[in-house]
This record gives C-alpha cells, structure tokens and sequence, in this order.
C-alpha cells in the first residue's frame, strides 16, 4: 500500500484565500498523484460534506473531508497557510488545513489511520510541531508517524514529545484509536481512574457517544477532547465512537455502571436505548470538540438534580423534531416527511403488483376470489390475481407506516406503537390519508407529553416497553374513535368528490399545478406533498378515474426535469461543464425510471435557470397529461409502466413536449451568459450536490 501522505501532497506556503480554493489547491495534487480521478467531482463531494457542516476547528484548523467514489486510495493531503482561511470555526481562520480523501469503499485499516489523525489534532504540541516545521518531507513524514527522532527534531525540536513522553505522531495514536473504538478508554484515563480510586472516591463515570456524517475526522477528534477533558476534571470517560469504519458496543456493564451520558453526534446514534435512564447531554459533534469541559460539567450537575432521560426522548438530527432553535414549521415539515419517506416504498411495490396483475390479469382481476380458494398454476387470470392481492396486502400498510413513522419521528421508538395504532384505525374509520397525518402527529404528541413526567426510578425500566405503549394507545384510539375520527373521514370523502368531479379546465390547471410542485424541488417537501397526494389516490383497489389521471400527470411531470438536462446536455454540449455532461449521460437512465434527482446536480450549480425552466416544462407535461386523458395505475416505473397507461401515445408527447420546453429554456438562459462555463469549474464545485445532503432516498419524484 502507499503512503498517505507524501512530500508532494504537501504544501507549506499555500496561498490560497478561500477554503473552496485551498480545498482545490490540494486536491489538485492528488490528482497528479492519481489518488483521485475526477477533481471537479471530487470537489463536490467536498462542498456537500462541508455544506452540512462547516469543518473548521478552534485552534486554526481546518479539515474539509468527504468520502467519494472519485477517490482511489485515502489520501490525505496537508497545507499550511500564512493568512489563514476561514472555515467556520469560531475562534477564527485557520492555518493548519488537511484535506482528507476516502474512497466510498475505505477499509477499517484506512479509516482507522484517518481516525488516528484526527484524534492527534486535539494534541498542542503536534499541532506546534506542525506549525514551526520548513521541509515538506519531514512534514509527511510527522504526520505519518515514521519513527524518526532526528527528522522530527530537526524540523521541530520543543515540540516532538508529549507530556506523557510519547512522540507526536499519527502512529502512537492509533492505537489509542482503536481502543476507543472497541469502547475502551486510553491508558491515561486508566491511569487517572487507578489514582482517583486511591483516594478513596469512585470517579464520576461518563459514557459518550461521538458521530458525525461521514465519520472520518470530527467522530474521533470529539472523543479524544472528551476524554482529555475527563482526566484535566478526574471524570472517567469511556467513547464509543460510530464512525465509518463502524463500532464496537460498548459493555452492557460499562454503561449500566455510568453515573451520565454524552451524546455528540450530527446523525443518529444508534441503539440510543441502551443509555435510556441516565442523566443525558445531548449535543452537535462540535459542541464535543470545542466545548468538553462545559457538557462534563452539564451532565454531572444533571445527575446532581436526578435529570434522567426517559426512554428514547427524540434528540437526533434525522427524524427527529429538530433543533431548538428551529421554528414549528420546520420541525413539522421533519415529522411529515420522516412518514413519507418510509411510506414511499410500500407504494412503490404494492402500486406496481397492483398494476403487473391489471396487465396480467385483465380489468376484472379486482374481482377474482381469493388465491387460497382459487389458484391455477396453468393460468394467467390465477397469477394477475397473486399479484393484484399481494399488492392491496402492501397497499393496506400506506396509513399505518405513515402514521407510525410520524410519530417516530416525533418521539423515536415509542412513537411507532400508538402510530401504528392510530393509523390502522384511520383505515377502519374510512378517514384515510388525512387520518393517518392526524393519528401520527396526536401519536408523537402524546408520547412526549408522557416521556415528560416524573417517574420513579423502579418504573424507568419498563416505560418504554409497557407503560408508553399501553397508555399512548389508548389515547390516540379513544381520540381517532370518538372525538376526531368522523370529521376527518367526511373530510377525506369531500376531497374525494371533489376529484372525482374534476374536468375540463379545473383538470388542466390541477395538472399544471401538480407539475410545477412536482419540478419546484425535485424530491424536496413540496414535490413529496405532490406525490403523496397523487398516491393517495391510487392507493385502493379500485381507484377513481380522476385519481388515475392525477398520478399519470405527476408521474410525467417528474420525468421532465433529468430528462431535459440530458438532451440539453446532448444538443448544446459547450454550455455544460465536463462532469455536467457525465450527468446529462446517467440523467437519461433516471428521467426514464422517474427519479428526477437526476436533475439535482444541474439545479445545485444553476438554480436560477434550471429550476424555472424545470418547472415550466413540468406545468406544459401536467397539463397536457390532464387534457388527453392520460390515466395510470402504477405509482412508480416511468417509461417501464407505459402499457399500463391509458391513451399512452398521448401521454409520451406530453412527456415530449415538457422536455422540449424545459430543455429550449435552459439554452437560451445559459447562452445569455457572458462567462462560458468551462471557466467556471470552481463556482461549480462549490455548490454542485450539496443539495443531495437533502434527498438520500430515492422518493418517486
């Protein structure tokens, strides 16, 4: 294997003034070095990363990481700039700044290395040594930890040995690293916890959990701050760090013998329940960095006050509430979304058997017996019939997992039962998809009300398993039954009337409507509400006409946008970047499957063009779809439903005729540019696929 780091990934006068250009500046020698293969790429994964969180750190460092397909070996590359770049740190630029490169397929040796030098950043005197060195190669050659002595005190000589007399190098601290990782404390903390237990006293003893999104550099550096500032307070603190190289549990024992709990995380811990009854921070990864000794001392003045967590109070960044800063809009629109995405492939699967056992099995295949009564091997109508019945089995989930994923994304695990609950009733009582947003969002509500009050400690145990389960069912059933359930079934039987009355121009508008929500955001909140309300619609064994034709109109409206780029791409070439016409390339593929994501990168580096030309070109589709009658059973499938679509030649000239829009559009719009794009590679690399942070999965729209 070669080194990570070498004298030419190394630049001790880096000039650069922006953190986009410093990023650059060294990712172009990795480049030259053939550790990544496509820089305006790998730049972008780069800007994504960093556009979830600025990767500046107190102390004049800066870490700007990803992990990316572009890359063929983890890499690290090191600059060291007189000025300082602003990364966002809040003490100030920085001058210290690694750019860290790992493949999407990084090894748990690789990213253990990676970790190493993360936790070595929290360490003065390796960042001193890094500062006052002036050779390249001796430079590498500290970061890498080769067991040098005369090289590291020619370069440095007040700053190559630790207090503890260790040498300042990436090697000393791996395995420390992987200690950590395996849930243990570092020979220190070992060391303080022997002497404090000398004296008589038991130390206060924290667990914590660090993580971060990509789980290379801010996960470790977390836990090396939060240990170094047990031993400075006497605390004995043991890190279970879930980064990317995975993690080991910590000991059941270990936790139950803990006095607090430090959670620094950006994305979910995972299995939370095991800490549930403790006194409990929970905090950014940063705040872990910046901030040790303040959460220390937060969570032992929690336990001085008997301040437990109950349960699996909702904390995390992802389906969760969100921030207390954030307002209710935000945190609603979380909740809401956290249902969809999870209800999304139930539709997806039970929408298209429903569809393969029309087209198998003809029209009248919703009134076949049941295939435990009736199954012939032999026979077409038999196996129309198989998939028509699994599919409305798949289908009779939509509510419920709505529901119950609200819910969870309220108040976590104890949210799931009285969703679930709640959704199913919404079914019995007829009140369908307004029901089911009802159910889970009184589920949530109601477990947080519970998980609020005060309970003995002999109780704790069983709350989550008995206690909140019992009495928040309860409650959401007595309330869908008997307070709120037949308003909202009259309501969702009105919205049902009122499409099905649909023709003429009110269709035409609704289909132009659907269109433009479904190319404002290309699988944000607003084309979700679109394409939720579309399979609402589907989502019965016999669906009306007027809901078919409404999902056949968001379908081919959503096809619009990656398909546009692509013959965009195709037809004027020079206005696109290279990577930009690589995209065009797979935008074929995902237009036709209906994953307009395929647009997002487009959108990311052009909003201003792209979008409008998008939503446009989606507007003419819908309405178009509407006005020929256009009707389809399948949520999902883009080109590969189309015999199941009524009038499909109309429907593929609507389709054609949003793309010709949409792609007419951008042309002129980019061609009014008075700077060709091939100079603006860095403008691109700054903004392209941030906005991917916000789609992960991949939603019908």
């Amino acid at each position: 294997m070669s080194e990570m780091i070498t004298a030419d990934l190394v630049d001790l006068d880096l000039s650069a003034e922006t953190k986009e250009a410093a990023a650059r500046a060294l990712a172009e020698r990795m480049v030259t070095l053939g550790r990544v293969t496509d820089l305006e790429g790998f730049l972008a994964d780069v800007a994504a990363r960093e556009a979830q969180m600025p990767t500046g750190l107190d102390g004049g460092i800066g870490i700007p990481h990803c992990r990316s397909v572009h890359v063929t070996e983890p890499t690290l590359g090191f600059g060291r700039s007189a000025a300082g770049i602003d990364f966002g740190a809040p003490d100030g630029p920085a001058d210290l700044i690694f750019l860290i490169a790992a493949p999407a397929g990084a090894d748990d040796a690789h990213l253990t290395i990676l970790s190493s030098l993360a936790r070595q950043l929290m360490n003065a005197e390796f960042t001193s040594a890094l500062r006052a060195v002036d050779d390249a190669a001796a430079a590498a050659a500290l970061i890498r930890g080769d067991e040098s002595p005369a090289a590291a005190a020619s370069t440095a000589p007040e700053g190559t040995e630790s207090t503890d007399g260790s040498k300042n190098s990436v090697a000393v601290s791996v395995a420390a690293s992987a200690d950590t990782a395996a849930g243990t404390t570092t020979d220190t903390t070992t060391d303080t916890t022997a002497d404090t237990g000398a004296s008589g006293e038991r130390p206060f003893r924290i667990v914590a959990v660090t993580s971060c999104p990509t789980g290379i550099a801010h996960t470790y550096m977390a836990a090396e701050s939060l240990e170094n500032a047990g031993r400075e307070a006497g605390v004995e603190v043991v890190v279970e760090t879930q980064g990317s190289a995975g993690f080991t549990r910590l000991d059941p024992a270990v936790i139950a013998a803990a006095d607090g709990v430090i959670f620094a995380h950006d994305v979910p811990v995972r299995d939370k329940d095991r800490f549930a009854g403790k006194p409990t921070v929970d905090v950014g990864v940063k705040a872990g960095i910046n901030k040790p000794t303040e959460l220390i001392t937060e969570v032992r003045g929690k336990a001085a006050r008997g301040e437990v967590s109950a349960g699996s109070a909702p904390g995390t960044p992802v389906e969760r509430s969100g921030d207390s800063t954030e307002g209710y809009g935000t945190k609603l629109r979380k909740w809401l979304m956290s249902g969809v995405s999870y209800m999304v492939p139930f539709v997806a699967a039970g929408g298209l058997l429903i569809a393969l056992g029309f087209a198998i099995g003809g029209y009248t295949v919703n009134k076949a017996p049941s295939v435990m009564d009736h199954f012939v091997w032999t026979q077409a109508d038999s196996w129309g019939a198989l998939l028509f019945q699994i599919g409305g089995v798949a289908f009779g989930f939509l509510v419920p997992v709505l529901a119950g994923y609200i819910a969870y994304g309220m108040a976590d695990r104890p949210g799931l039962v009285p969703g679930f609950v709640g959704g199913a009733i919404s079914l019995t009582i007829n009140a369908g998809f307004l029901g089911g947003l009802a159910a889970g969002l009184i589920a949530g509500g109601v477990v947080i009300g519970i998980q609020k009050v005060k309970i003995p400690a002999a109780l704790r145990g069983i709350m989550p398993v008995v206690v909140i389960p019992l009495i928040s069912a309860a409650i959401v059933g007595f309330l869908m039954f008997v307070v709120i359930g037949k308003p909202i079934a009259s309501a969702q039987k009105g919205m049902t009337d009122w499409l099905n009355g649909l023709t003429g121009t009110n269709a035409v508008l609704l289909g132009a409507l659907l269109g433009l929500m479904m190319c404002f955001d290309l699988g944000g909140p607003v084309n979700k509400v679109a394409y939720t309300f579309a399979t609402a619609g589907i989502a019965v064994a016999s669906p009306s006409d007027s809901a078919m034709k409404i999902m056949a109109a968001v379908m081919a409206a959503g096809m619009v946008p990656p398909l546009a780029m692509a013959l965009a791409t195709t037809v004027r070439g020079k206005l696109f970047t290279q990577t930009e016409r690589e995209n065009g390339k797979a935008a074929w593929v995902l237009g036709a499957s209906f994953i307009s994501e395929g647009a997002i990168p487009f959108a990311a580096a052009d909003p201003l063009r792209v979008i409008p030309s998008a939503m446009v070109g989606g507007a003419v589709t819908g309405s178009l779809s509407m006005a020929f009658g256009a009707t389809l059973r399948a949520p999902h499938g883009g080109i590969f439903v189309v015999p199941l679509i009524g009038n499909p030649f109309l429907y593929l000239i609507a389709i054609a005729a949003g793309v010709c829009v949409t792609t007419a559009l951008v042309v002129v719009l980019k061609g009014m540019r008075k700077q060709a794009p091939e100079g603006t590679g860095a403008g691109v690399a700054d903004t392209a696929i941030a906005a991917k942070a916000d789609s992960k999965e991949p939603v019908a729209a």
